[in-house]
């Protein structure tokens, strides 16, 4: 008996072009997470600032991208998305060298939030333009790539810190007469470099294709179905696409009047903004944000040292996300999520129990810390860290999109930025290991919201998707 099931075929370089070139926001977003964690003690000694308003600095990123957010559903909407990628690769490049020439704490946190606006527009927009545009069978893995260069932007920045503050020596560059120019530890040229991959991602967007969903919904048919073609998809895919997109346009709703009528549309946003406050509480980035001083409480006490430990804790955020790439559009999301909680909590709890312990008189105890650390970045990379933004990315009507990318999206970066502005005051009120065992908790209680309200959308249309959603199903069963 032969078996008589199609092969896809076998996708274009183009789609990977696509994909890859779209996920560089990422990449300028790890960028300017990881920069901080290495600058943000040598900016203290160079201003003489506090702890709080350090987490001002740290914060004020954070703050910036939930405004761009909000923007973004309006940019993208009337601009496209590929133009608001565009326009947030032109902001990072303008925020880069403002922070690089901030002569003081004030304005530095200005720039901050004006480099922030950059990344809530680009984090809204890429995973949209990538599940727009790409072919159903490998959406969740295109997605992912979003989160993967998020991780390699991080280590990127580690590196560059570890180097700026340990080996180099910019000098040279302008005289000793300018040396206070750059600042203690080269800190300038850590939050200015950025600038020069975010002028080659402005380049490389100018060659992408527009969504060719963004295209149907202004009434572009023809170009949406030329770029489809560009992406040498077989005829019967593309045939297929243009059905199932043409029967979602049927209804002509915008955002705000979907989510003004429709219930429907009303439960998906609650769950993508409940996926994305998950996603921050889990405490993937007081890791990111804070590393030196984590390490420094683990009992490594030397500046480099603290920055190679971060560099480590790139290096496995990025190879860890592999998993979820390998396997997010072969086992599902929710499979890969489930095991991404257990090991979350289980690691974060053992990190504090660790932290309560008398780590001056046992210093090996915080090696073991140090290592259940990096576990918890293994579990958050190939779960939470890429999968909730591929389903955020999944669950919204066509219509709405815009809109309810903007909730979950904002959501987002407001969480973040709370969680940003208020570790070093947890640190301080409820103790080290306590912190860490309040995260760990919590990634215990997200398997329960999982179980209850999220679906499987794996190998599912997003026009499917969209039917089962305005027709009333449950949400856990939209994605059957």
């Amino acid at each position: 008996m032969t078996n008589t099931t199609p092969v896809p075929a076998k996708l274009s370089p183009i789609v990977y072009f696509i994909g890859f070139t779209g996920a560089l926001a990422g990449l300028l977003f790890g960028l300017d997470i990881g920069v901080i964690s290495g600058a943000e003690g040598l900016i203290q000694k160079s201003f003489s600032i506090t702890d709080q308003v350090i987490e001002l600095v740290v914060s004020s990123l954070l703050w910036g991208a939930v405004f761009g957010t909000l923007i973004s559903g309006i940019l993208s909407n009337r601009l496209g998305r590929r133009g608001a990628i565009l326009i947030s690769a032109v902001i990072f490049i303008l925020g880069s060298l403002v922070c690089a020439f901030s002569p003081d704490a004030h304005l530095l946190i200005a720039a901050r939030f004006f480099l922030g606006i950059a990344i809530g527009v680009a984090s809204f927009t890429a995973p949209l333009y990538l599940s727009e545009i790409s072919p159903q069978r490998v959406r969740g893995s295109m997605i992912s790539m979003y989160q993967l260069m998020i991780t390699i932007g991080i280590v990127l920045a580690f590196l560059s810190n570890t180097w700026l503050a340990n080996y180099a020596n910019f000098d040279w560059l302008l005289g000793d007469h300018y040396k206070s120019v750059l600042g203690a530890g080269n800190w300038r040229v850590m939050l200015g470099i950025v600038a020069l991959p975010a002028f080659l991602m402005f380049l490389g967007v100018l060659f992408l294709p527009e969504s060719p969903r963004w295209l149907f919904l202004k009434g572009k048919k023809a170009l949406a179905v030329s770029v489809f073609e560009r992406m040498h998809l077989p005829t019967d895919e593309i045939s297929k696409e243009v059905v199932e997109i043409e029967e979602s346009l049927r209804v002509r709703q915008n955002g705000f009047q979907m989510f003004r009528d429709n219930s429907n549309f009303r439960r998906a946003i609650g769950l993508g903004i409940g996926l994305q406050i998950i996603q921050q509480l889990t405490g993937i980035n007081v890791i990111m944000y804070y590393a030196p001083r984590i390490f420094k409480i683990a009992g490594f006490t030397s500046t480099e040292h603290q920055l190679w430990g971060t560099v480590i804790v790139g290096v496995t955020n990025v190879l860890a996300t592999f998993i979820a790439i390998a396997f997010v559009d072969r086992i599902g999301r929710k499979p890969i999520m489930y095991a991404g909680f257990a090991v979350m909590g289980v690691a974060m709890i053992a990190v504090g129990t660790l932290f309560n312990m008398d780590l001056e008189k046992s210093p090996a105890l915080g090696i073991w810390a140090i290592g259940a650390l990096l576990i918890f970045i293994v579990g958050f990379a190939m779960s939470a860290g890429p999968i909730i933004w591929v389903i955020c990315a999944e669950i919204f009507p066509l219509s709405g999109r815009d809109l309810g990318v903007t909730f979950s999206t904002a959501t987002n970066w407001i969480v973040n930025a709370i969680v940003g502005g208020t570790f070093l005051t947890l640190l301080d009120k409820f103790g080290n290991g306590n912190t860490f065992l309040l995260y760990g908790g919590l990634n215990a209680l997200f398997v329960i919201f999982f179980l209850c309200f999220v679906p499987e959308t794996k190998g599912i249309s997003l026009e499917k998707i969209e039917a089962n959603l305005l027709s009333g199903k449950r949400l856990k069963e939209i994605g059957r």
